[in-house]
């Protein structure tokens, strides 16, 4: 997907490259209809419309559950996913998400951290 610096969602994405240029995948994600709306992906085997589309569901997931044990008070910060070779993080802001995924050899977690946090405050 192609997307403008000049939106919100667009420079997220532009800057989440500039601060992790060897990630996978990025993409600004809003949760009620699951599309991404700026992405970008470095590996041809990675979709991030797609991968929003799934990580939608793992949020409202998330969210039913919460709900369901009663845990009012609480907010989901970030949703981590890790696999043998790849981190995928999810990073909330408002109705929107972030969704990274970066390689896990090559990333320190604290770092994809800190850039998704900093990069959801200019979503809200």
């Amino acid at each position: 997907m192609a997307y403008s610096t000049n939106s919100p969602a667009g420079k997220v994405v532009q800057d989440v490259l500039n601060d992790l240029p060897g990630l996978l995948a990025v993409a600004v994600v809003d949760i009620n209809s699951g599309m991404a709306l700026a992405s970008h992906s470095n590996s041809p085997s990675l979709n991030p419309e797609t991968a929003a589309a799934y990580n939608t569901e793992v949020v409202k997931q998330k969210q039913k559950a919460m709900s369901a044990l009663k845990l009012t008070g609480e907010n989901i910060e970030d949703i981590l996913i890790t696999l043998s070779n790849q981190l995928h993080l999810i990073k909330l802001a408002g109705t929107k998400f972030i969704y990274l995924a970066v390689n896990s050899r090559d990333t320190n977690l604290a770092i994809a951290r800190e850039v998704l946090r900093s990069s959801a405050e200019q979503l809200n």
